[in-house]
């Protein structure tokens, strides 16, 4: 829709168009939920006309269950029990708040063979009921709704048995913050440790606001009731109506910081995707290991594997000299263009072995990958499927070494949560982040374009219209007949109809075809039109793509049709332009510090190249080459206040760094990307913690608390130099 019905959507682009199917389904639950709750209504014979309009006028989910609350199917409740024993008429009474004696009416509702046996448990009966009424008055639910949403704060606190255990949620032992402000991040790990039995969590807004509120509703006189109705009130929060909000805005709240650290993760992602590929190169990569050696394998120019085998560049073995033959010996015998070498576990040491072999060729680019998700690719069906003779070790080389080639077509194989670049992926709704990064995935794919001759079945699933079972046909198609030699050919897959290739053709390429068209992102039902542009020049389609001069005369309004306007044009010119172009960037080279291979190598105040391997909300983690990621906090990212990563760094960016922190025995170093300061500077920065000793502490572990207060400090001793 985004890509080819630009007419008919006024050129809204797939963010716009995401939102409105979004939206649409919110609606469309809307809708089906206020026709159940109509229809369960008039059913009890008890819907009246003012209540329909006001059941037809609610526009959230929350105002409808509001509204349906004192019609919905009750189990037995104390309301209940004590309606059972006919007390209501004295709630009733009470609830009017008319002046009158309640102990001498109450009196009259003593029945021991009802079951109420004293004038108290009467009354208690009545203030139970009058609790349920409050319980389910929406105006009241709405005002305090309100109240939790301006002023309700998030408490956490540590579970005393479990101290010890729980130190990693240190910072949220003693925690307090207004709910609507607390960051997606903090939520989502205070969440984390309740579920795990660590912290116990808390929210409510005060006590006295939310009776006064409730009060400010329900008391219309001061009389005789009053100090009844009250006693109603408080137990009418305490009871139900304090346990039901703080439910709903945990879940209200829970739901937010999902979407929020989903859509962390799928920026992560998409700029993980469309990584820059170094493209159709002959490619040696080593998946490296210090005990098991180091797992070498050969690439084609098209991913296959041509060769495999292990060497021992390390200790305990350390076959220098016999390694180094072998890497050259498949260097000049596969014609090696590039070499991978995974970033994990020896990648560093190995690189080093790698470029200090005399006799490697000047032109052969080294290049570090990161490998995370590799090894979940490698013990996957995918990979089964792909290399069933071979072990996961070689799988694993194979998967690092395509990923240089094509980052997308290699990542597509694995399941996006595999692939580090998440913030709380695992503690966030799971159907959700599935259904959103199928789409971001799905987006990348076709913006990029997809060879159909050699794409993976992961690779062409994600093409729109195709999805899995299409896939499969078009490989199984594929390998009967041979490679397709034109777009058209694609309607003879099995079950591929006119409505799947009018959705899937402009996504694939065939670069083989005859037609120049099928080469380029121009979809087949645009073709009648480039081919009119061409007999009126008197020339071919090809003449228009090699010959700028030729689409300089081409006056886009004498095509514009009832089905294709000015936005598909110019569409189509961009393409005859550069047919089937790459939107990704250049692949650029990038190098580790040398020297630098581990954190004992790390000094305060040095300045590192390293590359950007997760954006969260409080900073980005960067990779300097030392096995163990860097964290720049959300305040260190520049010179001036950052409110979101997001808007300053991507993963993949290739950014220069200052060590600012190393703290090796918990695995932590903190960089800086603002204008390199002095080791004054450093020091001075370190001592200003902004450690409050009260339960509103900043933690000092500034790296895993993007505290507003912080980053507000932070900002100011940046501006003018000191607090």
């Amino acid at each position: 829709i985004a890509r080819y019905r630009k007419e008919q959507t006024d050129s809204l682009d797939e963010v716009a168009i995401i939102n409105i199917k979004e939206e649409l389904q919110r609606v469309r639950a809307l809708e089906d939920r206020r026709t159940s709750i109509l229809e369960s209504i008039e059913k009890q014979g008890k819907l009246t006309e003012e209540l329909k309009v006001s059941i037809l006028m609610a526009e959230t989910m929350a105002e409808l269950e509001d509204l349906y609350l004192p019609y919905k199917p009750k189990r037995k409740t104390r309301a209940t029990s004590a309606r059972e024993k006919g007390l209501e008429p004295l709630a009733i009474k009470i609830f009017e708040q008319k002046d009158f004696d309640v102990l001498s009416e109450a009196a009259v509702f003593v029945d021991t063979e009802k079951g109420v046996v004293s004038v108290e448990e009467a009354i208690q009966g009545a203030q139970d009921i009058i609790a349920e009424w409050i319980n389910e008055n929406a105006s009241v639910r709405d005002a305090l709704r309100k109240l939790f949403k301006e002023k309700a704060t998030i408490s956490s606190r540590v579970v005393k048995s479990k101290q010890e255990e729980a130190q990693k949620y240190r910072d949220y032992f003693e925690w307090s913050e207004p709910l609507m402000k607390c960051p997606s991040h903090r939520m989502l790990a205070m969440r984390r440790g309740e579920n795990e039995g660590f912290l116990f969590l808390d929210i409510a807004p005060h006590f006295d606001d939310a009776l006064e509120i409730i009060d400010g509703i329900i008391i219309k006189a001061n009389n005789r009731t009053t100090d009844y109705l009250e006693i109603a009130i408080e137990d009418a929060y305490k009871r139900l109506l304090q346990t039901s909000l703080e439910a709903e805005f945990r879940v209200m709240t829970k739901t937010e910081a999902d979407l929020k650290a989903i859509e962390v993760f799928a920026d992560n992602i998409k700029e993980l995707l469309l990584a820059a590929p170094i493209g159709q190169k002959s490619i040696l990569a080593i998946d490296p290991g210090f005990r098991t050696g180091c797992k070498v394998v050969a690439l084609g120019k098209e991913g296959q594997l041509l060769e495999e085998t292990v060497i021992y560049p390390h200790e305990p073995q350390k076959h220098t000299a016999a390694s180094t033959a072998v890497v050259l010996d498949m260097l000049a015998k596969h014609q090696i263009e590039a070499i991978a070498i995974g970033n994990g576990t020896a990648g560093r040491e190995t690189e080093s072995f790698v470029k200090s072999i005399l006799g490697l060729p000047k032109d052969i680019l080294v290049v570090s990958v990161n490998e995370s998700g590799a090894s979940v690719y490698s013990a996957s069906a995918v990979a089964r499927e792909e290399f069933p003779d071979q072990d996961i070790t070689v799988r694993g080389a194979v998967s690092i070494g395509r990923r240089l080639a094509d980052p997308l077509a290699e990542l597509v194989k694995i399941d996006a949560k595999s692939i580090g670049v998440g913030q709380y992926q695992h503690d966030v709704d799971q159907s959700l982040l599935k259904d959103k990064l199928d789409t971001v995935v799905m987006s990348c794919v076709n913006a990029v374009g997809v060879e159909l001759n050699t794409a993976s079945k992961q690779l062409l699933a994600y093409v729109s219209g195709i999805g899995d079972s299409l896939a499969q046909n078009i490989i199984e198609y594929r390998n009967t007949n041979g490679a397709f030699r034109s777009r058209e050919e694609l309607k003879k897959v099995a079950r591929l109809g006119d409505k799947a290739f009018e959705q899937a053709a402009g996504f694939l390429r065939i670069r083989a075809s005859k037609n120049p068209l099928d080469k380029s992102a121009v979809h087949p039902e645009a073709y009648p039109i480039v081919e009119r542009m061409a007999v009126d020049l008197k020339v071919n389609v090809e003449d228009l793509i090699n010959d700028k001069k030729l689409r300089q005369q081409i006056v886009l309004q004498n095509y514009v049709s009832d089905t294709i306007g000015l936005p598909t044009l110019k569409d189509i010119i961009q393409e005859l332009e550069k047919p089937g172009r790459d939107p990704r960037k250049a692949f650029e080279a990038f190098a580790f510090q040398e020297g630098v291979d581990k954190m004992s190598d790390l000094t305060e105040g040095m300045r590192l190249p390293g590359i950007v391997t997760n954006v969260t909300k409080f900073g980005a983690f960067v990779d300097i080459g030392v096995h163990q990621d860097g964290l720049v906090h959300i305040s260190q990212l520049a010179d001036q206040f950052v409110d979101d990563p997001a808007k300053v760094v991507k993963v993949g960016q290739k950014v220069m760094v200052t060590v600012t922190e190393v703290e090796i025995s918990r695995k932590r170093i903190a960089l800086s990307m603002k204008s390199v300061p002095t080791i004054g500077a450093i020091q001075n920065e370190r001592s200003n913690n902004f450690t409050f000793k009260n339960s509103q502490k900043i933690p000092q572990q500034k790296e895993n608390s993007s505290n507003d207060m912080y980053d507000a400090l932070a900002a100011l001793k940046n501006k003018f130099g000191k607090i």
